[in-house]
């Protein structure tokens, strides 16, 4: 059965293990260079079944070293020596040296020793509730250089693939060392080929989704979505909350049932549910329904009757019937007649809502655990993608994506908490949150706070506006006073816009084990900052996002951010404007501008159709925002969308390449199995990039020079349709270089929406429009004796690329709307 067959291949290699004979009660498996299992069983009964954690052992052995006597064991690899005295483990007779420098002394694990300390965190398993930080379990990463996972107690599969509980014995230890120093990206992609890879999402997932807990009618919900269109904002997923089953009904009441769990549509708001969901469809629209399972099936619901001949469960006194995951009966039923009904009248996605903590009829048997592996597996029948959307259960959730962190306060302290909580998310390896953009409940409102909300849900792995069942709670554009409606439609425009990018690092993610989202010290460990910019995160290969989290200074008309920029130089996607890395910076935007910046040498692909479609469509135009300054490389992967995936998944990859001495942009060929190249639009966008003359474009030998366009915030080169089975080559000048802006005009401008004193912007003007000395003119503006906000903003501008002022000065460089086309 599809539901029960899942890929694991949990007894490791022979030539790994090392004890475990039938006299020992120790057994270490070598399973990577840094990867270590360790047990003990004063039985000798090791445990060779897959567990939630760990479901493949058999791995290929690494290089290892054994010198063993009567009394003493070591175990020697390219990156830790491990020494054990033979006895019951403790901190003393077990211990080993992790191999590299990782602290003033050496770097040495001791078994039981807590790495909470310097373990740099992993995630939780819900954000309900929460009005800021919560506590964070562990992942397999630590500034020491190592950190264990405790497997002793987690739920195991049968080789029925049924779950099944641990031997008794509570001495019992099953444990993972993870020694990989500072190498993070190593010991994660070690932790996925220990629990599996993080699976492909479906496209149309990574688009905007639509959510809000309200009793909406089928007439009124799809009145909203032609709102939705016709103010051109696209959407992909349509979710209804609870009010599409019967909640209020008086046979609720009747049976004492809370109302929260339901399987019988709502007939008197969706007559027709059937063709209410073929609308949705028609639209272009994927659709989720709340299930809220604990309270199981009662006596009135539509499907009882067909649940009781499944389970041979009594109907004569209408009982109702339970809802227990650990009977396998039920759980049959559950998805073939209880789910299966609703998607065979076009539900694509069941949000599993299950708030009822770790317990269940069988002890250590997680129910949450059991729903999101089994809802995840009965999802790929007909060959169909895989997809969940439920909480987090620990260590290994990572392979039924996608995360949903629960109902968070609605405040700033939710929202500041949020980019930490994904970031580190995936030190455990769960790379894609769902957030409830917008917070949920209670707090405030903020129309200002909930324009940053959605801001970093543009850059977040899944855009999802939810909200609570309060009139107040506006999440719609276009009910927002003008200046918040532009922005916020502006930017739900540009997360589709950034499709290309996000799909090709979901397949990058999926394949070669590499998260959307990453903290700074995955890239930059021996970097103290990295550490010390929690909120700021790597997106993707290219980019990096330093979200606002904070109101804006009534002054300055700024919200500012604490950001630090590697060495390099970088662009702001949105302003154009050049930074030096390589340095702590103060960042200052007005609300329609968010600080994303991209490397030189960055490229990034981009939807730039003039009207977006619903739905997650394949761009038949595209624009390459280019860095130039340095060699760079990239690509744009696609596929058909369909089936689930595989190794031989028949990928549509367009290689994207700059070569920096010749000054040579490569677009393509493209090619992939099965799947004919497209004909395509192109465009490209040189970021903080000024001079537009002399451009060459040669497609199959043919060279032409084009003018490229001045935009707000670079060059932008119109390429015009070209078949994919050719390569492009743009040329601009052989070494180009990224502009130095000129600070003055920038200046100029925050000043004139700063709600000070006229004269102190004459002076700021006269000091920042003068020919001294840079130093000169920062140490004039401090004796002006400015309020810091005022301050801050002037001296990111005056100092954002601290090159020679004598180089080559750039076009006016102000802000930009990256849709523009």
């Amino acid at each position: 059965m599809h539901r029960y067959s899942f890929p694991h291949t949990p007894i490791a290699n022979p030539d790994a293990i090392v004890g475990g004979g039938h006299h020992d009660k120790y057994r270490f498996t070598v399973l990577a260079d840094g990867l270590l299992r360790y047990e003990w069983a004063d039985d000798h009964q090791f445990e060779d079944r897959a567990s939630v954690l760990a479901i493949h052992r058999r791995l290929p052995v690494p290089d290892f070293r054994v010198k063993e006597n009567d009394h003493t064991l070591e175990i020697i690899t390219a990156r830790f020596h491990l020494s054990y005295d033979k006895r019951a483990f403790t901190p003393d007779g077990l211990t080993a040296v992790i191999k590299g420098q990782y602290g003033p002394h050496v770097s040495l694990w001791r078994y039981g020793m807590h790495t909470h300390g310097s373990n740099l965190g992993g995630t939780a398993r819900t954000l309900d509730e929460a009005n800021g930080r919560v506590p964070l379990e562990p992942g397999v990463m630590s500034r020491q250089g190592f950190t264990t996972l405790d497997d002793s107690r987690s739920m195991l599969f049968d080789n029925r693939q049924w779950v099944a509980t641990r031997l008794p014995g509570e001495d019992r230890v099953d444990g993972y060392l993870f020694a990989y120093g500072h190498d993070y990206r190593q010991a994660i992609q070690a932790f996925y080929l220990l629990s599996g890879p993080q699976p492909l999402l479906p496209r149309w997932a990574l688009g905007n989704w639509w959510s809000r807990y309200y009793a909406y009618t089928a007439d009124g919900y799809l009145s909203l979505m032609d709102q939705f269109r016709a103010r051109g904002i696209p959407l992909s997923v349509a979710v209804l909350d609870m009010d599409w089953h019967l909640v209020h009904d008086e046979r609720v009441k009747k049976a004492g049932v809370t109302g929260w769990t339901g399987y019988t549509w709502n007939k008197e708001l969706f007559p027709n549910p059937q063709a209410f969901l073929a609308a949705l469809h028609d639209r272009n629209l994927r659709v989720a329904l709340n299930d809220h399972p604990a309270d199981g099936v009662q006596s009135f619901e539509d499907p009882y009757e067909e649940m009781a001949v499944a389970l041979n469960h009594d109907t004569s006194m209408g009982d109702p019937i339970a809802f227990d995951i650990t009977n396998k009966a039920f759980l049959d039923a559950f998805f073939d007649v209880l789910h299966r009904r609703f998607e065979d009248e076009g539900l694509d996605l069941w949000w599993v809502d299950w708030q009822q903590g770790k317990h269940s009829r069988i002890p250590g048997i997680d129910p949450l655990w059991m729903l999101n592996h089994y809802h995840f597996l009965d999802s790929a029948l007909n060959n169909k993608r895989p997809l969940t959307f439920s909480r987090y259960a620990g260590p290994g959730s990572h392979r039924y994506p996608i995360g949903f962190s629960g109902d968070t306060v609605v405040s700033w302290d939710s929202l500041h908490f949020q980019p930490e909580f994904t970031a580190t998310a995936s030190n455990i390896g769960f790379g894609w949150w769902s957030h409830d953009i917008g917070g949920h409940f209670h707090g405030e409102k903020s129309d200002e706070m909930l324009i940053r909300w959605v801001q970093y849900g543009v850059f977040s792995p899944v855009l999802r506006l939810h909200s609570s069942d309060n009139i107040f709670s506006i999440k719609e554009p276009w009910n927002l006073d003008p200046p918040y409606e532009q922005i916020m439609t502006k930017y739900l425009k540009i997360r589709h816009r950034l499709l290309p990018y996000l799909y090709t690092m979901n397949v990058r993610a999926a394949v070669d084990g590499l998260p959307l989202v990453q903290p700074m010290y995955w890239d930059y460990p021996e970097y103290e900052e990295a550490y010390n910019v929690p909120n700021q995160y790597l997106f993707g290969s290219e980019l990096i996002v330093a979200p606002i989290t904070t109101p804006q200074d009534p002054k300055s008309q700024r919200a500012q951010v604490r950001a630090w920029l590697p060495p390099g130089r970088y662009v702001d996607i949105f302003t154009g404007v050049v930074y030096d890395g390589d340095r702590r910076i103060g960042i200052n935007r007005e609300l329609k501008d968010f600080p994303v910046f991209a490397r030189e040498g960055a490229i990034v692909p981009l939807d730039s159709a003039p009207d977006l479609q619903n739905g997650c469509l394949d761009p038949i135009i595209l624009e390459l925002l280019v860095v130039v300054g340095a060699d760079g490389s990239s690509e744009l992967v696609e596929d058909d969308g369909t089936g689930q995936y595989t190794d031989h998944i028949a990928f549509r990859r367009t290689p994207l390449s700059f070569h920096q001495k010749t000054g040579e942009l490569h677009i393509g060929p493209t090619s992939g199995r099965d799947i004919p190249p497209p004909s395509r639009e192109w465009n490209v966008r040189f970021l903080g990039y000024s001079f537009a003359d002399n451009i060459q474009v040669e497609v199959g030998g043919n060279k032409e020079f084009i003018r490229g366009e001045h935009v707000s915030n670079g060059i932008l080169v119109k390429l015009g349709s070209h078949p994919g089975n050719e390569r492009l080559i743009v040329r601009l000048a052989a070494d180009p270089c990224l502009a130095v802006s000129q600070p003055a005009s920038p200046i100029v401008k925050f000043l004139r929406s700063a709600q000070i004193e006229l004269d102190l912007k004459d002076s700021i003007r006269a000091i920042v429009e003068s020919s001294k000395p840079r130093l000169v003119r920062i140490g004039e503006l401090h004796t002006l004796g400015m309020h810091s906000s005022v301050l801050d903003p002037v001296l990111e501008l005056l100092l954002a690329d601290s090159r020679d002022e004598l180089a080559p000065p750039s076009s006016e460089i102000g802000f930009v709307v990256v849709e523009e086309a």
